[in-house]
């Protein structure tokens, strides 16, 4: 009678330098991202700027928003989050690219926005339209508000994240790239790939996995298998 080979508890494998620093990095892009583009898009939908009209002796205040003033950031800020996401859809040079489209997107938002701080053209188009003079301006502005910097500093958010993507993105994983096979051919729709005996116990079944039935690949994955291998 053969003796069952009991089972030994796997050493903790020790994550290296480099394999952690990627992860650090992957996750403070994410955050910077993310973050940024969630802030250039509701600054830039605040007040920038306030002045008033004079019509008829009197004066009317008028304000304007940083989409009055300028869409280029809400615009940049919308593709940036994109080009975000789309650097876990890509490898190689698409990745570089779309890494570099992420930064340029933080720095054109980040500038757009620091230039948009001082312009009045958005209150002297009120102006005119208030007094029903195409020549009327707005004259003395009277507040200038804090959102386009806080506007452009989410700007530079996303740029940095673009950095780091640059940086680190070549170690980052991508999407689907856990069970990517090499040449393998795909199982045939419908039928069953059984687990291979070596990652069975001894004198067990070998367990079936549909691919037509979720929870048969849900339980391979908890396995630590690949249902979509064909063995």
């Amino acid at each position: 009678m053969s003796a069952v080979p009991v089972p030994q508890p796997r050493a903790a494998v020790p994550v290296s330098a480099d394999a952690a620093s990627s992860r650090r990095s992957l996750a403070v892009a994410l955050l910077l991202g993310a973050a940024g583009a969630a802030v250039v898009l509701i600054a830039s939908g605040q007040v920038w700027s306030r002045g008033s009209a004079s019509v008829g002796g009197g004066s009317v205040p008028l304000s304007a928003d940083g989409r009055d003033v300028t869409g280029v950031p809400a615009a940049l800020a919308v593709v940036g989050l994109a080009a975000l996401v789309a650097v876990f859809a890509v490898r190689s040079g698409g990745r570089l690219l779309v890494s570099l489209l992420l930064t340029l997107s933080g720095a054109g938002a980040a500038a757009t926005a620091f230039l948009g701080a001082s312009d009045s053209s958005a209150l002297d188009e009120k102006a005119a339209t208030t007094v029903g003079d195409s020549s009327a301006t707005i004259g003395d502005v009277l507040t200038r508000t804090a959102w386009p910097y806080v506007t452009a500093a989410a700007g530079l958010l996303i740029l940095l994240a673009g950095l780091l993507a640059l940086r680190y993105g070549k170690q980052w994983p991508a999407m689907s790239g856990r069970y990517e096979r090499e040449g393998a051919p795909r199982a045939a729709g419908g039928s069953a790939a059984r687990v291979p005996a070596a990652r069975r116990g001894p004198g067990r079944p070998a367990p079936v996995v549909d691919p037509d039935r979720p929870e048969d690949l849900w339980k391979a994955l908890d396995r630590g298998e690949d249902p979509t291998r064909e063995t």
